[in-house]
């Protein structure tokens, strides 16, 4: 094994290696003396070689690495040997395997027990690493669950995200925060579970608006029992453990026995719960019956271009569907994107008892084991033939391609711009990465920078980026001063971690896949040298909230960095700061304006804007956290020490804002003097403002 680990942020390609199916016959041993191969692949197929001596026989992993130490494809294998003996052949190869054989310099080896282990450890170093060469699973954000959680305080329903670190009971997932809150509103109708936070049921004195409105039992200031309260916690188990009809029979019993009893208040009360567990079940859309536990995902292609539609059924009912577009080769099977797809998937999710495919995919029996032993209780995955399973694996199909259809509608819409963006001002081809950049600050406090990403495929919200200005030698609300220093820390880092375009051509004269015999693999490299292009983290242009000065600022940052290839734009606002009258500044053009109603203004403008919301978001929340761990602070006489008493007794700054001196003085630790000196210090401040 090499001795240094590879580089672990490595942009993404759209290339994925079969894992060619290990044959029964012995594969050809490495000979001492074997004539080498000739061509492009000479380089490629030696390193190969040499590792393959050296590969163990036993399940594993193994990950191919290029000269710059980048990793091209990660791969299991039941005998590491014999599949990488398999890549020394000098014939039988796709265009796609003979390039990253090509680019191959080392090969690392991970040995483990089994070959399901091998497949988990895949999955995870695929979704770390991001090889070039492997399907990669795009849009991968955590899943919201419900969690009820447990602890001293009676329980409290509330969404969940990431690290299931609290103690508690998690119900999911479901495919979107909408959806979550939808749920838990109505949940908080039918049981009347708390939905407040230790910090707030503590401070409580006499119960809240949810209360009022009848969605809280208020067990904060003892309107419910313990012991009755946690029956209500215990139906919202139930219902949402999957048995929702004994719930519902059991309130309806209820409902019937109040009204025998002529107790008609509380027969409205249980008629109200059993109509928002109605709710819950009727937003659900299409509720199987008899599945229970189950995800169901069908893939669609259309255009060079993959979808994989996922919905998520537990306790049988349907919490959502989420469309995903992995980057995979245009030359692959829907079986082989849609199993590529699934080990990623559950890398960091549980699975369900029961998985449902459109697709057959290599490997199948051996991706349930991993499962199994992943969630610790069988798992089954299936292709249904017929039935209501078939039925729901149909309906995702039919999901998934209209899915596609959008998409590939708002890409060639996008690309349209693109192309006219790049007529309108001057630029050498459409751009496949485009940076804006803006400040936002108020007289220089909370200074905030930000850059956005958007490319042919729309906005890269995952590459957002926003700098905390920390020059202590700028004047408050130097405009330009942010801006140099903002571009300062991007390009600099840019350059650090990539090369300049400039001196990073496509292919070097000495590159393996460059000289005489390229004839082999030249067929596939231009789509290869396009998406290079696409991942490139250089951008094509940059644009500029400002005007001349602005650019003029950005300009010569970019030119003290050696940076002198990248288009740069400004936009200066119109006159009242009208939208449609904006205009542009460029380095040799005189400013000018685009004609009312032009496309590229319009798409120019959602950049700015989308731009500004996302400094100005970033800022307050800044000024926010701020203000929370200041605010008190600026008090005399209030230490760390009394700032977490309040906070402890009214859970936010805005309620000790709004508490009265006689409430303040509830607080331990908070004296008559102290309790007027903290009204004093916001009403006073209110009153300047």
């Amino acid at each position: 094994m090499l001795p240094d680990d590879p580089k672990a942020n490595i942009e993404p390609d759209i290339d994925l290696l079969d894992d060619e199916v290990e044959e029964e016959s012995s594969l050809p041993a490495i000979e001492e003396n074997a004539a080498p191969a000739e061509g492009p692949l000479a380089g490629g197929v030696a390193a190969i070689q040499r590792y393959a001596k050296l590969a163990p026989k036993a399940p594993g992993v193994y990950r191919m690495i290029d000269a710059k130490g980048e990793v091209l494809y990660v791969g299991k294998a039941k005998s590491i040997r014999k599949r990488i003996v398999s890549y020394a052949r000098e014939a039988g190869h796709t265009a796609r395997i003979m390039r990253m054989i090509a680019a191959t310099a080392a090969i690392e080896f991970v040995s483990t027990t089994t070959e399901t282990e091998a497949l988990l450890l895949e999955a995870n170093l695929i979704k770390r690493l991001r090889p070039r060469f492997n399907v990669l699973l795009r849009d991968d954000k955590s899943f919201p669950y419900i969690l009820i959680t447990a602890g001293e305080t009676p329980p409290m329903i509330t969404k969940h995200r990431g690290a299931r670190s609290k103690p508690g009971d998690y119900y999911g997932p479901f495919a979107s925060a909408q959806a979550v809150h939808r749920t838990i509103t109505a949940l908080e109708r039918a049981f009347l579970i708390r939905s407040c936070t230790d910090t707030v049921y503590e401070s409580r004195t006499r119960p809240c608006l949810l209360h009022q409105i009848k969605r809280c039992a208020a067990p904060c200031t003892g309107e419910i029992s313990h012991t009755d309260y946690a029956e209500l916690v215990r139906e919202a188990k139930s219902f949402l453990s999957g048995k929702s009809r004994a719930v519902k029979e059991e309130l309806a019993g209820e409902m019937e026995r109040a009204s025998s009893a002529l107790d008609f208040e509380r027969a409205a009360i249980y008629r109200d719960r059993l109509a928002a567990l109605s709710a819950i079940q009727a937003r659900q859309g299409i509720n199987p019956r008899g599945v229970e536990d189950a995800d169901v995902f069908a893939v669609h292609q259309q255009g060079g271009y993959s979808c994989v539609e996922v919905f998520f059924f537990r306790t049988g009912q349907n919490w959502g569907n989420r469309a995903y577009f992995p980057r995979a080769d245009r030359s692959l099977e829907p079986g082989e994107v849609l199993g590529a797809f699934l080990a990623q998937f559950y890398d960091d999710k549980p699975p369900p008892r029961c998985i449902f495919l459109s697709h057959e995919i290599e490997d199948r029996a051996l991706l349930a084991e991993a499962l199994c032993v992943k969630s610790g209780h069988k798992v089954e995955v299936s292709i249904p033939q017929r039935g209501e399973k078939k039925e729901l694996v149909d309906h995702a199909a039919a999901n998934a391609r209209e899915a596609l259809g959008r998409k590939l509608a708002e890409t060639q819409s996008q690309q349209n711009l693109l192309a006219a963006l790049a007529a309108t001002f001057g630029l050498p081809k459409p751009p496949r990465r485009i940076e804006v950049y803006d400040n936002s600050h108020i007289q220089g406090s909370n200074a905030v920078g930000a850059m956005i990403v958007a490319g042919p495929e729309g906005f890269r919200k995952n590459q957002y980026r926003k700098f905390n200005i920390r020059s202590e030698t700028l004047t408050p609300g130097d405009d330009f001063g942010m801006m140099r220093e903002v571009l300062t820390r991007r390009f600099k880092r840019l350059l650090s971690e990539a090369p300049l375009p400039s001196t990073a051509g496509p292919a070097c004269a000495d590159s393996p896949v460059s000289g005489e015999g390229v004839e082999r693999v030249t067929g596939s490299l231009e789509s290869e040298e396009h998406d290079s292009e696409a991942d490139s983290p250089w951008p094509d242009l940059v644009l500029i909230d400002g005007g001349q000065g602005q650019l003029a600022a950005a300009r010569e940052t970019l030119a003290a960095l050696g940076v002198t290839d990248v288009p740069l734009i400004g936009i200066a606002k119109g006159p009242e700061r009208d939208a449609g009258r904006e205009t542009f500044f460029m380095a040799g053009r005189e400013p000018f304006r685009l004609r009312p109603r032009d496309p590229v203004l319009y798409f120019v403008e959602r950049l700015r804007d989308e731009a500004h919301r996302f400094a100005v978001g970033s800022h307050r929340q800044k000024r926010k956290k701020d203000m929370r761990e200041t605010g008190l602070q600026e008090i005399r006489g209030i230490g760390p020490t009394r700032k977490r008493a309040l906070l402890r007794h009214f859970g936010t700054l805005k309620a000790i804002e709004r508490a009265s001196v006689s409430d303040l003085e509830h607080v331990p630790g908070i004296n008559a003097e102290t309790a007027r000196k903290i009204y004093d210090f916001f009403h006073e401040t209110a009153a300047r403002a």
